[in-house]
């Protein structure tokens, strides 16, 4: 072999030692960039020049070896290095990492999908989630549902500020205790007001004119035009007010009677049982003349009046009636018993429902209950929307309940009307509570006001879900993966992204923990994988490589202008 060629073998050394220090510099300058993936120089030794195969043994002789001069080495492979990179948190909801195989699906502003591992996603002006180079993260679409069609890619739209859609209630869902030792409503409370007098000396009937009714003095009580506040207590919490204008609401003392029963949201229903109601007495249970009021059965809807409950605003007598308690209510529940929850029309706006529930009746085969369900939403002249039974076994399980369809009307409010809705009671028992108390409240309902959309969540399978400020969530999307048979025949492109490459394999496109696909992990980004210290090892090595093989070159030089001298 000549010193030409040993100076060309000493050159192959410093071409392939250059190109392992090239690839340590590159790892080493990514050392920082997310998910990045190190490389690994391989080397191979070049042809070798065979001068004598050499003999195998004899008679005569031990044989001999075979007599090769090689010609160099070569690059073989720049093999990259696939493992999974040490996860950060980072707290933006926006950056995914993939915690296994797999990488996400970009769509670059040409249109060519490529693949990364880098998930340091932002949202753009148009509320679309891209890449720091501008692509678009690629996922599997929703429908209005929220069901994922895996078939279709998609860019992810998070439209942050958006308005989500309003929902009408439509179902109710109840929850509680009701105390079977409870006593069964027995009795109505009745209050009766000071017997009222016309001013002929008369005694006053429903037909009575409110002008025409005097005080004790001979006074006239009220004129036309009198504006009259109306309110009172009710199973001992406060009924909204109302007011009543004389000649304009009513002008008889009937029509009084009428809106103070409806204030008070008095259910005349005979099913209710009693005979509740608000009434001018004739003389017969209570002083001719006096307004007698009926409370429904138990101490739940036991009315209380006083002095204040009717106020004169305009007139010369500010408080023209006073009223006593003649008959307490029994049974039937504690007073004050009582949950209010709200619900929502077909615009989102809200409408307050109080819900009493009072023992009915109790027998070997079980309890019955009566709920009276009102609202002074309700756009119509009473209050009440409805009432009903609850029953339950010996056991004090839900058997059935009846009068659970409710109607609320909503005139006026520009939201369709009337809002129906269902009373679902069977997550109530009718236990016997240790503390002798009956507990219930609302579970649950479907309606919703509109919300704005103030976030959003990435799970571990990759599902996108957006939250509403109404505490409504819809799912947006899945984000895609793509796995490989052979990551490492990928071809890499600039930017932290890949395409795939003849030795790739085909690539297919899952959701998240499918398959060989790893899972997602928001709020996190992958780091590079690159171990600095076996970088430095390999540097040291790569450079001593090029400066051995600069030495044989540097040798067979020497060697050769001794050779030239020789021939002078």
């Amino acid at each position: 072999m000549s010193l030409t060629a040993a100076m060309l073998t000493g050159f192959t050394g410093i071409n392939a030692n250059t190109v392992a220090v090239d690839t340590v510099g590159n790892n080493l300058a990514n050392l920082n960039t997310t998910a990045f993936k190190g490389q690994r120089t391989l080397f191979e030794t070049m042809l070798y020049r065979t001068m004598d195969e050499g003999e195998g043994p004899s008679a005569t002789s031990g044989g001999t070896l075979p007599r090769q001069v090689g010609t160099g080495a070569a690059v073989a492979s720049l093999q990259r290095n696939f493992t999974q990179g040490a996860l950060e948190g980072t707290g933006y909801p926006s950056d995914l990492a993939i915690e296994g195989a797999g990488l996400f699906v970009v769509e670059q502003p040409n249109g060519d999908r490529v693949y990364t591992r880098d998930g340091s996603f932002r949202l753009n002006a148009e509320n679309t989630l891209v890449a720091t180079n501008g692509a678009t993260l690629q996922v599997f679409s929703a429908d209005a549902t929220g069901a994922i069609d895996t078939a279709t890619l998609t860019d992810l739209v998070i439209p942050l500020g958006a308005m989500g859609e309003a929902t009408a209630t439509s179902e109710v869902t109840m929850a509680g205790q009701l105390d079977s030792g409870t006593d069964p409503a027995s009795s109505s409370a009745i209050v009766t007001s000071a017997p009222l007098v016309t001013s002929t000396g008369g005694g006053a009937t429903a037909s009575t004119q409110l002008t025409d009714l005097v005080d004790e003095f001979g006074l006239p009580m009220f004129a036309t035009g009198d504006e009259l506040a109306i309110s009172g207590k009710k199973g001992g919490i406060t009924v909204t007010e109302s007011s009543f204008v004389v000649g304009t609401t009513g002008s008889t003392l009937a029509d009084l009677a009428s809106q103070l029963e409806t204030t008070l949201g008095i259910t005349t229903d005979p099913a209710t049982g009693g005979t509740p109601g608000v009434t001018i007495s004739d003389g017969t249970d209570a002083p001719a003349g006096a307004i007698v009021v009926t409370s429904n059965l138990g101490e739940i809807n036991a009315i209380g009046l006083d002095a204040g409950s009717i106020v004169n605003k305009t007139g010369v007598i500010a408080s023209p009636f006073s009223f006593t308690t003649t008959t307490p209510a029994a049974g039937g529940g504690a007073e004050g018993t009582s949950t209010s929850f709200e619900v929502f029309d077909s615009l989102g706006g809200p409408a307050d429902v109080r819900l009493r529930i009072g023992m009915e009746s109790k027998s070997d085969a079980g309890t019955t209950w009566r709920f009276y369900a009102e609202s002074n939403a309700d756009s119509d002249l009473s209050p009440i929307l409805g009432t009903g039974t609850i029953t339950f076994d010996a056991t004090g399980k839900f058997v059935g309940a009846t009068g659970t369809q409710l109607t609320l009307d909503r005139a006026g409010e520009g939201a369709s009307t009337p809002i129906t809705f269902n009373l679902d009671f069977s997550r109530l028992t009718g236990l016997a509570s240790p503390d002798g108390r009956t507990e219930y409240s609302m579970a649950s309902q479907d309606g919703k006001p509109a919300g704005i959309l103030s976030g959003y969540g990435i799970g571990d399978d990759g599902i996108v879900t957006a939250v509403y400020s109404n505490n409504d969530s819809v799912v947006l999307g899945q984000v895609a993966l793509a796995t490989f048979p052979n990551y490492e025949g990928m071809i890499a492109l600039s930017e932290n992204t890949f395409t795939f490459g003849p030795n790739s394999g085909e690539v297919t496109i899952v959701a998240p923990q499918t398959g060989p696909a790893g899972a997602i992990r928001s709020g996190m980004l992958e780091q590079g994988n690159v171990e600095i210290v076996r970088e430095f090892v390999n540097l040291i090595s790569a450079s001593t490589g090029v400066s051995a093989a600069s030495r044989v070159v540097r040798a067979s030089d020497d060697l050769l202008q001794e050779l030239l001298l020789l021939a002078r």
